[in-house]
């Protein structure tokens, strides 16, 4: 499967943003998405993830109350709602889909998008 994240970009403190990651080539339906992201110097780190129905969501504690992961699965594409976005969260957020797991380790993932900057300026 092939997948394309878009929407990134540079916004204040306390703005909010939307990111997208459009699927192909695959039963986007069988998949979990993830989304991950790493900030310069650091490494790659869980976001939240969103399980095969939609109706089952996990978020890292960093983000958990701010971000939101959603999916339409007729058209093949899952979102990051980021608001209230803190400095902090500047990194290069990146999609990712897997068939099984628990959704939450870089390593049970099969499949990444090329990754979309978001830059949060104080």
């Amino acid at each position: 499967v092939q997948l394309q994240a878009s929407g990134g970009g540079l916004v204040q403190a306390g703005g909010s943003l939307r990111l997208s990651c459009a699927a192909s080539g695959g039963t986007f339906s069988s998949y979990i998405m993830g989304w991950f992201r790493q900030a310069p110097g650091k490494e790659r780190e869980f976001v939240g993830c969103i399980l095969w129905s939609g109706g089952i969501t996990y978020y890292a504690d960093s983000v958990k109350g701010r971000f939101t992961i959603s999916r339409d699965n007729a058209k093949n594409t899952v979102f990051l709602q980021m608001n209230s976005l803190k400095p902090e969260d500047t990194a290069v957020y990146y999609c990712a889909a897997t068939r099984s797991g628990g959704g939450r380790r870089i390593y049970e993932y099969d499949y990444w998008g090329q990754g979309t900057l978001v830059t949060v300026s104080s």
